[in-house]
C-alpha cells in the first residue's frame, strides 16, 4: 500500500527548501559585511540627526547649516556615552563662514533650544576674513578644529575667561598648553567689521564680544561640547569622532 502514499511523501520532501541554501547564505554573509552595516549605521545617525535638527527651536535665531550640525551632534552623542559631557550645551563654531557673520551657536540639548548666537574671532594666521589654516601647535596663533571641553573659569588679561581641553589628539589636544580659551575683546564686534571690512583675530582662541562673554562664559562652563567645524578633508580624516 506504501506506493498509494509515495507520491504525497515526494511532495513533502520537495517541498522545504534545505537551510542552507545558496539564497540563505547570500544573505547572511550581506547581513554580516562590515561596510553595509556601516552604510547603515551611517544612514540610520542621520536620519536621528535630521530628526533632532528639525525639533531645535531657533529662538528668532537661523539655524547652524545641517553640515556642521550633522558633524558636531555625531561626536557630541560620542562624548555623551564617553560619560565626559556634565553640561548638556552643545557649542557649534562655523569656521567655513565669513568673520563678519555670527558663526557661533550656543543650542541647549534637553530643551532643543538655541540660546545664543554670536561673532566670533579665528586666529589671526588662520585667515583674514575667512579661516582656512589650522594648527595645534605652540605659538601658531593659528585656530584648531574639532571637540573641546569647557574646563574652569579664571580672570585674566581679558577679564573672564573660560580654559578648553582638546578631545581629539594631534588636532587640538593642545589647546590647554596653548592657552587656547574662550574671552572677550574689543575686536569681536560690529564696528570693528565696519571699520575693517572683516573681524579682528586672536591668537587661536574663539575670543567672543565682551557683552556677550560673561553669559556666553556662564552657560557653558562645566564640561560642555564645544565643536569648531570647517569642511576639512584632513580632519575628518584624522578625526576620531566623525565620519
Amino acid at each position: 500500500m506504501i506506493y498509494k502514499f509515495l507520491p504525497l511523501i515526494l511532495f513533502c520532501i520537495f517541498s522545504f527548501k534545505p537551510l542552507n541554501t545558496a539564497e540563505n547564505t547570500s544573505a547572511k554573509v550581506e547581513n554580516t559585511d562590515p561596510k553595509l552595516i556601516a552604510a547603515n549605521a551611517k544612514a540610520s545617525f542621520e536620519a536621528k540627526s535630521k530628526s533632532f535638527y528639525t525639533l531645535i527651536d531657533a529662538n528668532g535665531f537661523s539655524l547652524p547649516k545641517f553640515e556642521s550640525f550633522l558633524a558636531a551632534f555625531e561626536g557630541y552623542e560620542q562624548l555623551k556615552q564617553q560619560g565626559k559631557i556634565e553640561n548638556e550645551v552643545l557649542t557649534i563654531v562655523d569656521f567655513s563662514l565669513s568673520s563678519t557673520e555670527e558663526r557661533m551657536w550656543v543650542i541647549d540639548m534637553k530643551s532643543q533650544k538655541v540660546i545664543l548666537k554670536t561673532l566670533v574671532a579665528h586666529g589671526k594666521n588662520s585667515g583674514l576674513e575667512y579661516a582656512n589654516d589650522f594648527s595645534n601647535q605652540n605659538e601658531s596663533f593659528k585656530s584648531s578644529l574639532g571637540f573641546y571641553l569647557t574646563g574652569e573659569v579664571y580672570n585674566g588679561k581679558h577679564g573672564l575667561s573660560l580654559r578648553l581641553d582638546g578631545m581629539e589628539y594631534g588636532i587640538n589636544d593642545n589647546a590647554r598648553n596653548r592657552a587656547v580659551v574662550v574671552h572677550g575683546a574689543d575686536y569681536v564686534s560690529k564696528l570693528f567689521i565696519k571699520n575693517n571690512g572683516r573681524l579682528g583675530r586672536s591668537q587661536g582662541c574663539p575670543a567672543v564680544p565682551y557683552e556677550v562673554h560673561k553669559e556666553l562664559i556662564q552657560t557653558i562652563k562645566g564640561k560642555s561640547c564645544i565643536f569648531i567645524y570647517h569642511p576639512s578633508r584632513s580632519y575628518v580624516a584624522q578625526s576620531k569622532l566623525v565620519s
